[in-house]
């Protein structure tokens, strides 16, 4: 029986632990740009888009293709550092789990 209340125990970390992510995923703000900073971007945790600006001497109607490239560029870069962040804040939750295999 001592091994049910140790893993209930484990169990109430965990949700604890998943209710701490997801509010931090939602708090966090990342910048992301491209064309040396003509384009950015703030994506939050989600990759919710939060904001975007855009330099007005990239806007050519003559040449849309390299702003829709700009635009897609600096939101990858933003998701990629979300990614990023998110892997260094598990890394350091999931230390102080200590479950074989997990990280």
């Amino acid at each position: 029986m001592k091994g049910i209340g140790n893993l209930q125990k484990m169990l109430k970390s965990a949700q604890e632990m998943q209710g701490k992510i997801q509010k931090e995923l939602a708090e966090m703000r990342v910048e992301g740009s491209s064309g040396g900073g003509m384009v950015s971007v703030i994506l939050d945790g989600t990759k919710n888009l939060h904001s975007l600006k855009i330099d007005p001497e990239v806007v050519n109607k003559e040449d849309v293709e390299m702003l829709q490239d700009l635009i897609v560029a600096a939101f990858n870069d933003a998701g990629t550092k979300v990614d990023e962040n998110m892997k260094e804040k598990l890394g350091a939750m999931g230390a102080g789990l200590n479950i074989p295999g997990l990280f």
